[in-house]
């Protein structure tokens, strides 16, 4: 399914990542190892997003919830959203993408899988890179 959001001119790759830097599932065009190491380094990326929280808004971190980052390089964008609870999908594309397209893309898939994309915290005996 992640194979779906890539479809769109110029969108390159992407993963479904736990919230600890767990790859759960990769596009096609992705080599494993790369997307663990992506997977790892965009944990983080949410990670220091969401700490960030108080610098746009006035209340407290803990009341503003974190939704999406975005990176701009110059050969294109890292898009990084919610996938449910201890989930996130990441897209990269060229720089010529459509990043509404991309966006738009990502959230109805995450709306369509819904459970299916929620990540449960580790300790279970659960798949470790299940597809999606």
């Amino acid at each position: 399914m992640l194979d779906e959001v890539v479809k769109i001119p110029e969108a390159r790759h992407a993963i479904l990542l736990s919230a600890d830097g767990m790859l759960r599932a990769r596009s096609a065009g992705i080599e494993r190892d790369e997307a663990e190491r992506q997977a790892a380094a965009l944990s983080g990326l949410q990670s220091i997003s969401r700490s960030t929280a108080e610098f746009c808004n006035h209340r407290a971190p803990q009341d503003s919830a974190w939704r999406q980052t975005l990176v701009e390089f110059a050969d294109g964008y890292v898009f990084l959203i919610a996938a449910g609870p201890g989930a996130y999908l990441a897209v990269s594309a060229g720089e010529h993408v459509d990043m509404e397209a991309v966006t738009y893309r990502m959230q109805k898939l995450v709306d369509r899988l819904g459970k299916e994309l929620t990540s449960p915290p580790r300790g279970g005996n659960w798949p470790t890179d299940a597809p999606a």
